[in-house]
């Protein structure tokens, strides 16, 4: 299972940006997909999280601002971040739970992508 994830870049506060990040592979099923991200000197931290049934969660530094959405025909899963501000400055890295034809389910992660939101 790969994922490709795509659509990082610069942008000044305010801004807008929609990544996207699509799985492939010998794919049974997936499960939750997520995103993630990491600042410089900081942890990885989850963004934004959701179910293969549509249930969301995010963590309160982007509600409001961030969608995150996916498409199951395509094995795709997108992040709108609208309103962006210097802290979401980040490198943003996709995530899915998914179980290949061959083995059990785990998690399977993106290349990551930047973002940086600056003036």
């Amino acid at each position: 299972v790969q994922l490709q994830a795509s659509g990082g870049g610069f942008v000044q506060p305010g801004g807008s940006l929609r990544l996207s990040c699509a799985a492939s592979g010998s794919i049974l099923r997936i499960n939750d997909m997520g995103w993630y991200r990491q600042a410089p000197g900081k942890q990885r931290e989850l963004v934004a999280v959701v179910t293969s049934g549509g249930s969301t969660d995010y963590i309160d530094s982007v509600k409001g601002r961030f969608t995150i959405s996916r498409d199951n025909a395509k094995n795709t899963v997108y992040l709108q971040m609208n309103s962006l501000k210097p802290e979401d400055t980040a490198v943003y890295y996709c995530n899915a739970r998914a179980q290949p034809y061959w083995g059990p389910v785990q998690d399977y992660w993106g290349q990551g992508t930047q973002v940086t939101v600056s003036s």
